[in-house]
């Protein structure tokens, strides 16, 4: 079986706001040069590394903003997340859950550190990933999935060596519950120190890593540290991950979808056309109604 390696090891180099609650280093498809094409299904990456929010009695977050044509799929560290959309569903995303929204034909959003946490303050870590939707069901109905971490697929690692914590997909036959629209996997790798562990995904699968805690060394021979990204070169299927600390690594590869993509802002389409009627709709008020 060919080795999959590494085409790249990205540090965190600019981080940005987004709204007054998420501080984030978006590693594609802006700064980099990580285009969506490059990485689909999958669209855009925004880590919030650690930072220290204060107590506030008025929790920070983003307000009103609209969606279409793609899912947000939002994985909680630390800290904890309120949302609310226009379709009346809303919840909040505590530490080690992951929340999978399908915004599909358009939804109204808005997601904040959930008020009690947000009164103590603390650490506050988290991604929001987002994933294409196929032509297909770019216009169907939006739908949650809150998959809390109690009830996530998990398999022991022997030995100690760990858990893998399958958001999507599958590893070594232990399958997830998540419904996903394309093949994907999505993956929390936590690994105890000098454990080493193999992934194996399709060649032609784009595949990605976040080192979310500690450090470790892929196939080897090449570290990455903390809060550093890795793209995978389509090139083999299998490759091998070894942590030199505890750590905890995002693990992401999903089939490419292969489909023309337009986007701006908050709306991810297959032409332009389908782009201008999803700003007409939000402008006429289609994506409904919610209170900022």
């Amino acid at each position: 079986m060919k080795t999959k390696s590494i085409e790249k090891i990205l540090q965190p180099i600019r981080h940005h706001w987004v709204g007054d609650g998420f501080r984030v280093n978006n590693f594609f498809p802006s700064n980099y040069g990580i285009s969506m094409e490059r990485m689909s299904p999958f669209l855009l990456l925004d880590y919030a590394s650690k930072h220290h929010f204060p107590p506030s009695d008025t929790p920070k977050g983003v307000g009103v903003h609209p969606h279409r044509g793609f899912e947000t799929v939002t994985i909680a560290y630390k800290g904890s997340v309120q949302h609310h959309d226009s379709t009346g569903a809303g919840g909040i995303i505590g530490e080690g859950d992951v929340q999978w929204m399908t915004a599909a034909n358009g939804i109204l959003h808005k997601e904040y550190h959930e008020k009690e946490w947000s009164k103590q303050g603390g650490i506050f870590q988290m991604v929001q990933l987002w994933v294409n939707l196929p032509a297909t069901y770019k216009m169907s109905k939006p739908k949650y999935q809150a998959i809390e971490n109690h009830s996530m697929s998990k398999y022991e690692l022997e030995n100690n060596k760990g858990v893998i914590e399958i958001i999507a997909g599958e590893y070594k036959g232990l399958k997830s519950n998540t419904f996903t629209f394309s093949p994907i996997h999505l993956f929390n790798a936590k690994l105890n120190k000098k454990a080493e562990v193999t992934f194996n995904f399709p060649t032609n699968y784009n595949t990605a890593l976040l080192v979310i805690e500690g450090e470790i060394i892929i196939n080897k021979e090449e570290q990455a540290l903390s809060d550093h990204f890795v793209l995978m070169k389509n090139d083999g299927e299998e490759f091998s991950i070894t942590a030199t600390e505890n750590s905890i690594v995002l693990i992401m590869s999903g089939q490419d979808l292969n489909e023309p993509i337009a986007s701006y802002g908050p709306f991810v389409m297959n032409t332009r056309e389908e782009l201008v009627t999803a700003f007409d709709d939000f402008n006429n008020g289609k994506f409904g109604y919610l209170e900022d």
